[in-house]
């Protein structure tokens, strides 16, 4: 990466920080991908109980896979053999210590958007784990809370529409066409502008691209 670039994403990274403790939230800036892994994994103590939403970028520094390989007890909706113990996982990561997902999109004085399809993920950033951990690329970070909202429409959902296959308009176009396609993931949005209890949500920024 450019150096002049890594220059001005620490220091946009270092406001957005300040904003988000301002909004009772704990945020941590890491220049690459293993330090944000590191960072992650000294949150979360051994022995806790770890859930997480569809996020790329959580597999994509490793977290995903360290949780699964340490000393954690995980709650993964991969491992579900029925559609009942399917359900029987969600409702347990709403009572997990740590939940970990990411943001479709932050605006620089620190709110946070995300859009969901079956609910899962945005529910749980709202209310139930005890922590959230979101990974977030700068890739993701937009200057306020209107261009958050369209990053998520016009960029996060069509790519993920296209990555699932569906049929979607905007997997079609690559841009939203406020659907109500029977397959749309654009069912729940959910805009994060503060936290009731202080340091629950806890956002590592990285200074790489990560997810969409």
């Amino acid at each position: 990466m450019n150096e002049n670039r890594v220059k001005r994403n620490k220091l946009l990274g270092a406001q957005i920080i300040k904003n988000l403790n301002a909004r009772n939230m704990e945020g941590y800036y890491a220049e690459t991908k293993e330090e944000a892994l590191e960072k992650a994994l000294e949150w979360i103590p051994e022995g806790s109980s770890v859930a997480w939403g569809g996020s790329v970028s959580i597999q994509e520094i490793g977290l995903k896979e360290a949780i699964c390989k340490g000393n954690y007890k995980e709650y993964s909706r991969e491992d579900a053999k029925t559609p009942e113990e399917k359900r029987q996982i969600e409702l347990a990561a709403y009572d997990c210590d740590y939940f970990l997902t990411s943001a479709n999109a932050i605006a620089e004085d620190g709110i946070i958007v995300n859009i969901d399809g079956l609910g899962n993920r945005v529910s749980a950033i709202a209310s139930g784990p005890r922590n959230v951990i979101m990974i977030v690329g700068m890739n993701k970070v937009v200057k306020d809370a209107e261009a958050a909202v369209s990053r998520a429409r016009n960029e996060a959902a069509p790519i993920n529409a296209q990555r699932f296959d569906l049929e979607t308009p905007c997997a079609k176009t690559g841009q939203c066409f406020d659907c109500k396609h029977l397959q749309t993931i654009c069912c729940q949005f959910l805009i994060t502008r503060f936290s009731k209890q202080p340091g629950r949500i806890k956002i590592i920024l990285v200074n790489e691209e990560l997810g969409f």
